[in-house]
């Protein structure tokens, strides 16, 4: 069983990082007036950026961590 925990977390974080990021991304141009409570920073563009840099480095470790079974020598 080579499943390591790391490989479904990262599609999870990228995925839902995506969607927030690209939220954030179409809100930001239709209704700016959105982010008046957060002094004009748009949070949900920054926090997927985030979120899916995150996935990315779990998905890749995990998938880098996937090794094949030792060699009988």
């Amino acid at each position: 069983m080579n499943l390591d925990i790391r490989t479904p977390i990262g599609l999870l974080f990228l995925s839902l990082g995506g969607l927030m990021a690209g939220f954030g991304a179409v809100t930001h141009f239709t209704n700016p007036d959105l982010y008046a409570k957060s002094l004009g920073l748009n949070v949900n563009l920054w926090w997927g950026l985030v979120m899916m840099a995150f996935g990315a480095a779990m998905f890749y470790y995990g998938r880098r961590g996937v090794t094949a079974p030792p060699s009988d020598q």
